[in-house]
């Protein structure tokens, strides 16, 4: 692996593990190198993005408003939101599954559901351009939070990291996201990396009252020494970023 090398010295510290090598024998390099370590269950988190048509946003949005409880009758919806800024015509919503036994038998219990299917699949179909979806984990120091009151808006801000996952960029993310924390100018909602999907893939979710109340927020974060010394530090295994405004929709339990 061509990475190996570069990452042996980081990856030791953090006790990734290796297999033995024979002399000439290829290194057997676990599942760890690429996600790191992640919260002691079997919890993980769907995350599904739909492009929709322009001209079909709006229908899309009464459809879902209207029906969708007929998808969260099987398993729990966290959250679902429209982007307002940072992309159009997208939707992002996120599923809690007890493990990939949980989530088998969900979608074979929607596939059997007459109403879902003729009063939601059906018509979605005609709406979506493209779908996209990740299986993710909380980071183990992070737990899912709720804002301070319903309104506001929430940030959605995608990571591409390094591979190396966060036996390698872990520590100096936290503390990048601490750091942020401790400005006081928003709220943490959750911190995910990536299983299936993009790998070393970090999404992190804010929650601001106004998108004028981040503005000043991030304004202060960007004066503020101690936020500056841990980006500085966190960016070091950093590939690209990107953000988006979301605003939830009325049956979306993060509101």
């Amino acid at each position: 692996m061509l990475l190996l090398g570069a990452l042996r010295r980081p990856l030791a510290a953090a006790a990734c593990r290796l297999g033995r090598q024979r002399a000439g024998a290829r290194p057997q390099v676990y599942a760890s190198l690429a996600t790191g370590p992640r919260q002691d269950n079997g919890i993980f988190y769907e995350i599904r993005t739909y492009d929709i048509k322009p001209s079909k946003m709006k229908a899309f949005v009464e459809m879902v408003n209207q029906h969708f409880h007929l998808r969260t009758a099987y398993s729990e919806l966290v959250g679902f939101w429209t982007v307002e800024l940072g992309a159009m015509n997208k939707a992002v919503h996120i599923w809690k599954y007890d493990n990939f036994a949980h989530r088998a038998a969900v979608r074979a219990a929607l596939a059997n559901d007459k109403d879902w299917q003729g009063k939601v699949l059906s018509p979605l179909l005609a709406f979506v351009e493209k779908q996209h979806n990740e299986v993710a984990y909380l980071v183990p120091w992070c737990q899912l939070e709720k804002p301070p009151k319903e309104g506001g808006v929430y940030e959605w801000v995608t990571f591409q990291m390094k591979p190396g996952g966060p036996a390698l960029w872990g520590e100096a993310f936290r503390a990048a996201i601490n750091t942020h924390i401790n400005t006081g100018y928003t709220k943490l909602i959750g911190v995910f990396h990536t299983e299936y999907g993009l790998l070393n893939t970090v999404h992190v979710i804010w929650w601001n009252e106004s998108p004028d109340s981040r503005a000043a927020g991030r304004h202060n974060a960007h004066e503020d020494a101690r936020v500056v010394a841990a980006v500085r530090e966190s960016v070091r295994f950093l590939e690209s970023q990107q953000n988006m405004l979301l605003v939830p929709l009325p049956f979306s339990p993060l509101k």
